[in-house]
């Protein structure tokens, strides 16, 4: 018999969080969060809880843990889309039917006393997280931004009656054989026609001051549309700054600003530490630092964090400049290729952009609706 248990005591807490560890333990393409991060989802005073209420459950049979799940049900989201959702996320499971249906099931009546009537994902508290269940490229080593999974989730989630609703892809790319000279003529009039230049900084720290707040301001503006996103709050925005310091290198970011110095596009790329907290089963250890630092330093796999442009300069040529700003990173000696993380299908945008660089897509990825009898 499959019993659910809400994780409320710090014996709970450690079993959520240990649970992937243990299921994926002989899975070499499996990459952790970094433990600590995770542990911050049971602290009262998390910077999501500003905007989210959430819940976690686990699964147990003859008092072993066979699963776990947790439902977020977050409002900005729902003022901002004007919907009633919770979302899943964090669904692990071995390959049990009556698992999923338990855990799905313990969700869903957590929305409904919520007064929601839909339950999507997997999705995390906002798209910074982990999102979208893994449906090709098992063979394939996940990055850090994002989340394994087993073939056989696919088929336990649908079978509590979930439906797709969006799709995403994943891309290995390289530089092009053949760069268009053209583009090399090009930029300097499309920036010398819209009055724009990029911008410069001494060092990591003077970069944050100077474009930190430029750059949430318009991830909010040139990310509002796309699927599941939220708005920045201060909590999320003193995260993002705190990452940034770890990993940023002034060679693998860019600013565009216009003659006010206003931001009109930027790129966030940073080196892949996806190994190093592999090998580390997700502790931030003095090796795995050391392992973080040596990426840093001279990274052979780019991870694209973000990219964004302003959209009233959608239409002014900026694709090609940030056409070229990525084939740079790439000339890189020390770089074999770039991942781009997940792209939703229909963002024409981006899946253009991705087509002018050898480009193999070698992950995809799924989000699923199930609408609730309230």
């Amino acid at each position: 018999m499959i019993t659910i248990s809400e994780v409320l005591t710090k014996k709970q807490q450690r079993e959520f969080l240990d649970f992937p560890l243990k299921l994926y333990k002989d899975v070499p393409f499996f990459c952790p969060p970094l433990y600590s991060d995770e542990k911050k989802i049971f602290d009262p005073s998390y910077y999501y809880y500003d905007t989210c209420e959430a819940v976690y459950y686990n699964a147990y049979e003859d008092g072993k843990m066979v699963g776990r799940i947790s439902g977020i049900l977050q409002r900005s989201h729902n003022e901002k889309t004007g919907e009633r959702r919770v979302r899943f996320t964090r669904f692990d499971a071995i390959n049990d039917q009556r698992v999923a249906d338990a855990l799905f099931d313990a969700v869903e009546k957590w929305a409904v006393s919520k007064g929601m009537d839909r339950v999507f994902g997997p999705l995390g508290f906002s798209d910074l997280e982990r999102e979208g269940l893994l449906t090709e490229g098992f063979d394939r080593y996940s990055t850090f931004e994002e989340q394994y999974n087993y073939d056989y989730y696919e088929k336990l989630i649908e079978n509590c009656g979930y439906k797709t609703e969006a799709e995403w892809n994943e891309s290995m790319i390289s530089k092009p054989d053949h760069v268009d000279e053209r583009l090399k003529t090009l930029i300097p009039r499309i920036m010398q026609r819209n009055r724009l230049h990029f911008g410069k900084a001494k060092n990591v720290n003077d970069f944050i001051a100077l474009y930190a707040d430029k750059i949430f301001d318009l991830i909010d503006r040139s990310y509002n549309d796309i699927y599941g996103t939220v708005p920045l709050t201060d909590g999320m925005k003193k995260m993002l700054i705190q990452n940034f310091r770890l990993l940023i290198d002034l060679d693998h970011v860019g600013v565009i600003l216009d003659e006010n110095d206003e931001l009109r596009a930027f790129g966030l790329c940073f080196p892949s530490i996806a190994e190093a907290v592999r090998k580390s089963k997700g502790r931030l250890t003095p090796a795995a630092i050391l392992r973080i630092l040596k990426a840093k330093r001279r990274p052979e796999v780019i991870d694209f964090a973000l990219v964004g442009v302003d959209p009233d300069y959608a239409n002014r040529g900026l694709g090609a400049i940030v056409t070229m700003w990525i084939t740079d990173i790439l000339s890189d000696g020390t770089v074999k290729y770039a991942e781009t993380n997940l792209n939703l299908v229909d963002n024409s945008e981006i899946q253009n952009l991705w087509g002018r660089f050898n480009r193999v897509i070698h992950k995809k990825r799924r989000a699923y609706v199930k609408d609730l009898e309230v």
